[in-house]
């Protein structure tokens, strides 16, 4: 794979201790405006901080904030991987 592509992923598809920047919201306008409030939106750094086993909720840090979202929410959340993560 070239170097200089990046790479997309969902925020519940991200390991623990990944970073990116969210790229797309995909959910309705009730979703866009719940996650905005709480600070994530397009343009935003974010980093998954940990995940229960199973769909159980996502821990996120955007800015100096940790906020638990649910799987199925996480799930709607794209995020490009920065070029520096391990995985």
């Amino acid at each position: 794979m070239d170097a200089n592509v990046s790479k997309q992923t969902t925020l519940a598809r991200m390991s623990s201790g990944q970073s990116g920047t969210v790229i797309q919201i995909a959910g309705g306008q009730n979703l866009t405006q719940r996650l905005q409030a709480l600070g994530i939106r397009p343009g935003k750094r974010i980093t998954k901080v940990s995940a229960m086993f199973g769909h159980g909720p996502v821990t996120v840090q955007v800015d100096n904030t940790q906020i638990a979202l649910g799987f199925g929410m996480a799930g709607k959340i794209l995020v490009e991987l920065d070029k520096s993560n391990p995985r």
